[in-house]
């Protein structure tokens, strides 16, 4: 089954000017794994998915902002700069387990907030989108 719909600015798409890729076709990507404080957890927590940069890659997104929508359709804007200048990944594992539904899952963006002081700003928190559901090129 689809997890991520990849629309907007695409270079590649499979189906009706979208990329619509499985949980197998993004554990197909190289994985990056690492362990982050967050603000929604009393320890630092691990976790490992595909870089957005190369999922962005894959499908040859071109914009400049990227609209990325959970499965409530609550949406945040994320630069696409951020996927360049950072490691962040979509996160298909949480400390070596798949994301459950019922909490952030199943695909969850992640900032490596204790990689870079700068992480730990707000901002970057408010980025952080679980139960992704779609990106939006723009």
């Amino acid at each position: 089954p689809v997890v991520l719909t990849v629309s907007g600015k695409i270079g590649h798409a499979n189906q009706d000017g979208k990329a619509l890729l499985d949980m197998a076709t993004l554990r197909g990507l190289p994985q990056k794994t690492f362990t982050t404080e967050t603000a929604w957890d009393k320890r630092p927590v691990k976790f490992s998915g595909p870089l957005l940069r190369d999922v962005l890659r894959l499908v040859q997104g071109s914009g400049s902002e990227l609209k990325a929508v959970a499965v409530n359709d609550y949406a945040v804007s994320i630069p696409a700069d951020d996927a360049q200048k950072f490691d962040l990944i979509i996160a298909t594992r949480m400390n070596d387990r798949d994301i459950p539904p019922r909490t952030k899952g199943p695909l969850f963006v992640v900032y490596p907030f204790s990689s870079k002081p700068e992480l730990k700003d707000k901002v970057y928190q408010e980025r952080s989108i679980w139960q992704l559901k779609a990106i939006e090129i723009q």
